[in-house]
């Protein structure tokens, strides 16, 4: 257990335990990107404020949340020496790979053009960061 970390109760209520962990990606805009993940993973918007976009999936201590980056640079899928590269990527996993990837672009995403398993979509969020979809 990392020092100074509560120690979790997992019977607590979600609400009053203190070991919440999360991702936070950069974006130019927190509030596009933040609705865009709130609808593709069903989360709720919990914290909406002009730099930071919290999302809560309803239970448990993790969250995904999203920070105004001002000199945000969009990633390169796949990699390119000298561009700007991805630094992690989401990973979800789907029951319809295809009806998955249908919302996703309805919702702003794009399929890249770079796809490296069968069972797995490579998309691009609104922002430019990587994610998979997969089943």
């Amino acid at each position: 257990m990392l020092r100074g970390r509560a120690t979790p109760d997992p019977s607590a209520d979600p609400a009053k335990r203190s070991d919440y962990w999360g991702v936070v990606l950069g974006a130019p805009d927190p509030q596009v990107l933040g609705a865009f993940y709130a609808e593709v993973l069903g989360w709720e918007i919990r914290g909406n404020e002009p730099n930071w976009v919290t999302l809560y999936p309803g239970e448990g201590v993790a969250y995904l949340a999203i920070q105004r980056e001002a000199n945000y640079v969009r990633p390169v899928w796949p990699e390119v020496p000298g561009q700007q590269q991805m630094m992690s990527h989401l990973d979800v996993e789907v029951q319809d790979l295809h009806v998955a990837v249908e919302h996703a672009v309805e919702l702003g995403a794009v399929v890249a053009d770079f796809q490296p398993q069968d069972n797995v979509r490579v998309m691009l969020d609104p922002a430019g960061h990587p994610f998979c979809l997969y089943s």
